[in-house]
């Protein structure tokens, strides 16, 4: 599969910062990758996180993703991992 435009939606917005909200059967390792996400450059700011479900109709695998960098059309997603105490 590939990114999907009707699956990716605002959930919030306030001070330049928004929190997006996307659904995939895609895997977390395919959202992560290289120029996933690169269709959202006009809309996403670093900054920006994204409630991901991936894995949708099999394995479902929950992320909350940081968009890391927006440049000449590309964008770069990471997973945001718990921090140690």
């Amino acid at each position: 599969m590939s990114y999907n435009a009707k699956n990716f939606s605002v959930m919030a917005y306030a001070n330049g910062f928004t929190l997006w909200n996307y659904s995939t059967g895609d895997t977390l390792a395919t959202v992560e990758g290289s120029g996933y996400f690169n269709e959202t450059a006009p809309f996403v700011r670093t900054g920006d996180m994204v409630l991901a479900n991936t894995g949708v109709g099999s394995t479902l695998v929950p992320a909350i993703l940081s968009v890391s960098s927006v440049a000449d059309n590309a964008v770069t997603v990471a997973a945001i991992a718990p921090t140690a105490a």
